[in-house]
């Protein structure tokens, strides 16, 4: 069975892309979260500790 170029065009498929770049932007985006709770963490940490240095 052969499809006609109209045919074609009117073929719909696939499903959510998902590539590299997209989950690398996601690992980023965790890792960042990530980081700025331990800053948060040890900032607390150090102000109830009273450990400024």
């Amino acid at each position: 069975m052969q499809l006609n170029e109209q045919q074609m065009y009117g073929i719909q498929g696939g499903g959510i892309s998902i590539n590299a770049t997209l989950i690398n932007a996601f690992a980023r985006a965790i890792s960042t979260i990530l980081d700025l709770g331990r800053t948060v963490g040890s900032a607390i940490r150090r102000i109830y500790s009273k450990n400024y240095c």
